[in-house]
């Protein structure tokens, strides 16, 4: 265990059943409720699944205040989920998951030796998307950094949508106030690039940006996060994708207090 709240608890999958588990509730979320598109498989199967969670590690919250079925024992409800890939791993099987859309090559090759931490495939189900359950998302998160000595979190983050301009003052936003660095700037491939600057940055409130942002990203942002230069259009989950850069040195104290109980725990 590397949290717990009230009923809700945060540790990681224990096994493959554990990781169909999270599929199905990542199917719930993502096609269910949002617009992406099931291929016949995942239609067939109620999951959502590829290749990378077969190496991943899958963090879940799961809620153990349910209503036992009939002759049977309760079982604790998968409520919210992120996958997790470290640079070790990827490096012997299928690389990143975002190098499908961004190019890792050139911070990979800066970088040589960066413990590099992919963040992707996070949900929780609409009944859960609380204070509650984000905290416990992060508490296990951050355990599990401060576990393998992490350098950087990167990732795919989406804004709901594929048509840029009507995302123009997100996009904006992300681009004139959000930036990544030189040092640490990402940019997808050049086929799939879609250019971000589409308002002058004179033309943005900033406050009234932030508002539009989702909340998964409002989250990195105030964690310290940064954004790389261009996004994507993925059809198949009807979103438009930035890549996202936490340096985990530029994650201010004030949330490395929040979440350091659980880290502390898991380190030890």
């Amino acid at each position: 265990m590397l949290g717990r709240s009230g009923a809700l608890e945060v540790r990681l999958a224990a096994g493959a059943r554990e990781v169909r588990r999270a599929q199905r509730t990542r199917y719930k979320v993502f096609f269910e409720e949002m617009d992406a598109l099931p291929s016949p498989l995942a239609r067939l199967s109620r999951r959502d699944s590829d290749l990378f969670d077969e190496v991943c590690d899958h963090l879940l919250v799961f809620d153990h205040d349910v209503v036992a079925k009939p002759f049977r024992k309760p079982k604790p409800r998968v409520v919210g989920t992120y996958r997790l890939l470290r640079r070790d791993v990827a490096e012997v099987g299928p690389g990143f998951y975002s190098a499908g859309e961004f190019d890792l090559g050139p911070l990979l090759a800066a970088r040589p030796d960066a413990r590099i931490l992919e963040l992707g495939r996070s949900c929780v189900l609409k009944p859960y998307r609380s204070r509650q359950t984000l905290a416990l998302l992060w508490q296990g998160i951050w355990a599990y950094v401060r576990h393998h000595g992490c350098d950087v979190m990167v990732g795919c983050a989406s804004l709901p949508g594929t048509d840029p301009q009507a995302l123009a003052l997100p996009l904006s936003y992300l681009h004139h106030f959000a930036a990544a660095p030189p040092e640490w700037r990402v940019a997808p491939h050049r086929a799939l690039h879609q250019p971000m600057d589409l308002l002058p940055r004179e033309a943005i409130d900033p406050k009234a940006a932030f508002k539009r942002l989702p909340p998964l990203l409002k989250g990195y942002l105030r964690l310290g996060a940064s954004i790389g230069s261009g996004a994507v259009i993925d059809r198949a989950f009807g979103t438009t994708d930035v890549f996202v850069v936490t340096p985990i040195g530029e994650i201010g104290s004030r949330y490395l207090d929040h979440f350091s109980p659980a880290a502390n725990r898991v380190a030890a």
